[in-house]
């Protein structure tokens, strides 16, 4: 079983080259543009942590930090989710190349993801 490790922070940015700019300067952060995705990945500290930039959205509004916890099985822990009085957002979905994610909402209103990684040494 995973840890259960934060394993990725989303933070929105209304413009996701300039918070990379702005983190990379506050923190010292390592960061890395992916255009396609219209997204900036963040690696901080000791290459521990990491997270990206997704651009603020309906879906990522400004203010809600996504947190992605690590999951050996996501379709269960979401119906745990559901058990517990929580709500799924976001059914499994694979990331291409990276793995698959969930998104749940617990039942006083905070939103928070799963994750499992095509590496499973990385949850």
């Amino acid at each position: 079983m995973s840890k259960r490790n934060i394993v990725h922070v989303e933070i929105p940015a209304a413009n996701t080259e300039a918070a990379g700019a702005f983190y990379a300067e506050l923190f010292g952060w390592k960061i890395q543009p992916v255009p396609e995705m219209n997204y900036t990945m963040w690696e901080a500290g000791d290459g521990d942590e990491y997270g990206g930039f997704p651009l603020v959205s309906e879906e990522n509004p400004a203010g809600q930090v996504l947190v992605y916890i690590a999951s050996d099985d996501i379709e269960a822990d979401l119906k745990k989710v559901e058990k517990l009085g929580g709500k799924v957002l976001h059914q499994k979905v694979e990331i291409s190349g990276m793995g698959w994610y969930g998104v749940f909402q617990d039942p006083t209103g905070n939103v928070l993801a799963l994750y499992t990684s095509l590496n499973p040494a990385n949850n």
